[in-house]
């Protein structure tokens, strides 16, 4: 059974590897906010700029609309116009976000955070690691293997590129299980 507190605010983290779905239950969420009346301000980096500036897109193409942030503590701007606050790629947000997240929760405000939990060498992303730690209710959703059809927790960066932070879709990164990413990567981390 699970608990929707009444009282007092909190946070909720959708994780998982790239084309897994963690937009799609952010909008998800979002929209069922939205139908029930409840003011809902969404965000989204100035980082991720693949589909639209003032949507969040899913890889599908469902999209709901919102506010590109460059400077994170802008979401703290809205403290007081919204009940609900959607966030997506929290991985490229500074590591403010982990404070503004909490100071949100601890008003009273419900905060739904999508993100990558860890990167393509499999690293923990941003700050991610801390909002897994804070958050009251966490899913972890995968998606399936491109290579073999199995459960995929894994985003493999299929370009050259070696920095951390390389925005792309199906021209860059592939989902894979840990069996084929061991495979093509060697990394057994």
């Amino acid at each position: 059974m699970t608990l929707t507190p009444k009282y007092s605010g909190w946070i909720e983290v959708i994780c998982g590897p790239m084309f897994s779905g963690k937009t799609e239950e952010l909008i998800r969420r979002l929209v069922r906010a939205q139908i029930a009346k409840q003011r809902v301000a969404i965000f989204k980096p100035s980082t991720d700029n693949r589909f639209a500036e003032d949507y969040i897109v899913s890889h599908n193409q469902r999209k709901i609309k919102s506010l590109q942030v460059q400077e994170t503590n802008k979401i703290l701007d809205y403290k007081d116009k919204a009940d609900v606050f959607g966030i997506d790629e929290a991985q490229f947000f500074d590591s403010s976000i982990v404070a503004i997240c909490r100071s949100l929760a601890n008003s009273g405000k419900r905060v739904v955070v999508a993100g990558l939990e860890k990167d393509y060498l499999t690293n923990s992303f941003g700050s991610m690691p801390d909002l897994l730690v804070d958050a009251e209710y966490i899913t972890k959703v995968n998606a399936i293997c491109m290579q073999c059809g199995d459960p995929a927790n894994y985003s493999h960066r299929i370009s050259s590129e070696q920095k951390q932070v390389v925005v792309g879709e199906t021209d860059k990164y592939e989902a894979l299980c840990r069996r084929c990413y061991i495979e093509k990567t060697g990394n057994k981390k």
